[in-house]
C-alpha cells in the first residue's frame, strides 16, 4: 500500500486542497483545468472580469509548487525586448574601458573584444527569459489583452518552443518548462492561435456562499454576520451600473477595513466610512453613498 501523501499534481482534488491551504478556494472546474495544464505542460489561459482571481491563481500556484513567480505585466506597445532580454550597456561600456586601459598603447583584438562584450554576464534577463532559465517557476503573463498582435505572435512562438535564440549567444532552452498562466480581462479578443496553444478557463465572480467562505478563509475570526453582509452588499454592487464593479480583492479589503474600525456588522454609517475600500471611482462612491439604505436592505 502506498502511503505517500498526495501532491498537488496528483489529482484535481489534491490541487484544490493545496490551493485552499494558501487561502485560494478553487471550484472543481478551476482545479481540473489547472491540474490538466500542469500535467499536459500547456499554458493556462484565464479570462474573466477584473477581480475574479486570475492573478491570485498564479500566485497561489507558485506557493503550492514551491516555485518562483515571475510576472510579465503587459501594456500597450510592449515588445519582445521588454519581455525577453536586454544588454547591460553601462557595464559593457565599463568593461570596454577596462580593456582599453589594460591594453595601454597596444592594439586590441577586435573579435575578442566583441565576443567579451556579449558575454552572458552582461545579459539582462527579462521575465520570459528568466522563466526559461529558472526551475521551477510559474510565469504569469498578466493582461495579455493589452498587448498587440505582434507581441501575441512572438509569445506564441516562445510558448510553443520553450526556447529563445539570442544572436550573440545562441539558443537558450528551458530544461523544465515553466508553468505559464496567461490572464485577460477581455478588453479585446485574443487571437485564436494563441488560445489554441492553451487550456482555457473562464473565471466568474464567486457565488454568495463561496464569497462568504473566501472571507472566512482570508480573514479568520470575522463574524458570520459581517461576512454575509459584506458579501451580499458586494454582490448588489456588482449588479449596479458602476464604472468599476468590485472584485474579490475589494470584498476582502472592505471586510478587513470594517473590522479595523471595530464594526461587527454592516450599517449605513460603517459602510459610508469605509466605502473607499470597495469602490475606486468617485462617481461610483457618490452614487452608492446616496443609495446605501437601499443597498443594505437588499
Amino acid at each position: 500500500m502506498n502511503d505517500r501523501p498526495a501532491g498537488p499534481a496528483d489529482s484535481p482534488a489534491a490541487l484544490a486542497a493545496a490551493l485552499r491551504s494558501t487561502g485560494y478556494l478553487a471550484d472543481d472546474g478551476l482545479a481540473t483545468a489547472t491540474f490538466l495544464a500542469m500535467r499536459m505542460n500547456r499554458p493556462l489561459f484565464c479570462e474573466g472580469e477584473p477581480g475574479t482571481g486570475k492573478t491570485a491563481l498564479a500566485q497561489a500556484l507558485a506557493q503550492v509548487l514551491g516555485a518562483k513567480l515571475i510576472r510579465l505585466q503587459c501594456h500597450d506597445g510592449i515588445d519582445a525586448s521588454q519581455a525577453l532580454y536586454d544588454w547591460d550597456f553601462p557595464r559593457q561600456l565599463l568593461h570596454l574601458r577596462a580593456l582599453e586601459a589594460t591594453a595601454g598603447s597596444g592594439a586590441l583584438d577586435t573579435e575578442a573584444v566583441e565576443a567579451s562584450l556579449y558575454d552572458p554576464r552582461f545579459l539582462l534577463a527579462r521575465p520570459i527569459l528568466e522563466a526559461l532559465q529558472t526551475t521551477p517557476s510559474v510565469l504569469l503573463i498578466d493582461e495579455i489583452d493589452r498587448a498587440d498582435d505582434e507581441f501575441e505572435a512572438f509569445l506564441l512562438e516562445v510558448l510553443t518552443e520553450h526556447a529563445v535564440t539570442i544572436p550573440e549567444i545562441g539558443e537558450i532552452r528551458a530544461t523544465v518548462p515553466p508553468l505559464v498562466v496567461l490572464t485577460s480581462n477581455r478588453t479585446r479578443e485574443v487571437h485564436d492561435a494563441l488560445k489554441r496553444r492553451c487550456l482555457y478557463l473562464w473565471l466568474d465572480h464567486p457565488d454568495l456562499a463561496r464569497e462568504i467562505e473566501i472571507l472566512h478563509s482570508r480573514l479568520p475570526g470575522i463574524p458570520e454576520r459581517l461576512a454575509a453582509q459584506v458579501a451580499g452588499a458586494v454582490r448588489a454592487l456588482r449588479q449596479a451600473d458602476l464604472l468599476k464593479p468590485p472584485g474579490v480583492a475589494e470584498t476582502i479589503d472592505w471586510a478587513r477595513a470594517l473590522q479595523l474600525v471595530g464594526a461587527n456588522h454592516l450599517d449605513v454609517d460603517s459602510a459610508a466610512a469605509t466605502l473607499g475600500a470597495v469602490l475606486k471611482y468617485r462617481e461610483d462612491a457618490d452614487r452608492v453613498r446616496k443609495q446605501l439604505d437601499t443597498l443594505l436592505a437588499s
